[in-house]
């Protein structure tokens, strides 16, 4: 039977399956005749998988919720969440077998037409992928999922500050962000990993820090070698606060003031403080890239580099390597010219570094 629950527009279906299962769902629409013809297929859906054994179908609705509680533990999680939001609003109520290449092709278009990047939708369809493809191979709710290309993405360049930059940056910061800075810079921490870090995660005698496996992005413990600038930070914040290394001062009822855990970096005191350094297109997340170019110039190896950062891939790490050419001198040189003068004209001598004719 067909009924509209209160305060609700559209049509329900309600009837009991040939094996006794009672079935209470939306049609999802306002028409009577859509409704009729909903209930009827679903009715005849239900029959074939309870008679001849075929597979049930499963919703999109139903796959998101597997999906989120089988990768609770992905550190990209709360980014997950987000682009699934956004893909209830096109693909709610929408069956995992209806999902093809043209209802893609829809999910990209509105994805582009809210005005975000290529990079952001990709990251909408690299979710969307994840869960057609677990439905296909996982858990084998569908026969096939569509084959999902990503959009081309301009490679950009790394935003690193220098020396003098960091130092302007670091001065117009208050105190709590200058300090996180400073140590980030000494230590190419994440921000979440600065914010968070507890004392309890520091060894100054040892001049070490740790990095819990479920605090790091890719889900492996790090050790943090602390150098003496962010020692010398960590010293600074002895006894402040007792659990958090990091805190900020919070002015409390009866004008007294207490020291409070810190819960984001990229705060307005942070752009505001970009602004006055005439620093432009630089996010919290780059002082991480600046750590890491400072040390590919420095010398530091690649092999080095990967372990210090946590990264879970040595081609995360290469795109520093360019920062840091000089390996590559001897190579270059094999092909000098033996006599610097030979490439010029006969009337043309080469004089302390200059040309006579």
């Amino acid at each position: 039977m067909l009924y509209r629950r209160k305060n609700s527009s559209r049509w329900w279906c309600r009837f009991t399956t040939p094996d006794g299962r009672e079935i209470r769902q939306s049609t999802g629409t306002s028409d009577r005749k859509d409704a009729e013809g909903y209930e009827a297929k679903l009715k005849r859906d239900l029959w074939q998988q309870s008679k001849l054994g075929e597979k049930p179908r499963k919703s999109w609705q139903e796959a998101v919720v597997r999906w989120i509680d089988e990768t609770s533990h992905k550190a990209s999680h709360g980014d997950d969440l987000m682009h699934l939001r956004w893909l209830d609003t096109h693909l709610g109520d929408v069956m995992l077998d209806e999902i093809d290449i043209d209802r893609v092709d829809e999910v990209i278009k509105g994805r582009k037409g809210s005005g975000v990047s290529n990079a952001t939708v990709n990251r909408t369809l690299a979710v969307l992928r994840a869960i057609l493809r677990r439905a296909e191979r996982k858990w084998r709710w569908i026969d096939r999922a569509p084959a999902i290309s990503l959009l081309p993405e301009p490679k950009q360049r790394i935003r690193w500050l220098t020396h003098e930059e960091a130092d302007r940056l670091i001065d117009e910061l208050p105190e709590h962000l200058a300090d996180m800075a400073r140590f980030t810079l000494a230590t190419g921490l994440r921000a979440s990993n600065v914010t968070g870090l507890e004392w309890s995660q520091v060894d100054l005698a040892r001049r070490v820090a740790w990095i819990h496996a479920d605090q790091a992005k890719a889900r492996r413990a790090i050790g943090v070698s602390l150098n003496s600038d962010a020692v010398q930070v960590l010293r600074r914040w002895i006894g402040r606060h007792a659990t958090r290394v990091f805190c900020y001062q919070r002015r409390v009822k009866g004008g007294g003031v207490r020291w409070e855990p810190i819960a984001e970096a990229n705060s307005a005191a942070w752009y505001k403080a970009l602004k006055r350094a005439g620093i432009a297109d630089f996010r919290w997340h780059d002082l991480r890239h600046t750590w890491a170019s400072w040390h590919v110039q420095a010398g530091t190896p690649l092999h080095a580099l990967q372990e210090m950062g946590g990264w879970s891939s040595f081609e995360m790490v290469r795109r520093y390597a360019h920062l840091a050419p000089e390996h590559l001198a001897e190579y270059a040189a094999r092909i000098e010219s033996r006599d610097q003068g030979a490439h010029f004209p006969s009337h043309i001598k080469v004089v302390d570094g200059g040309m006579q004719c």
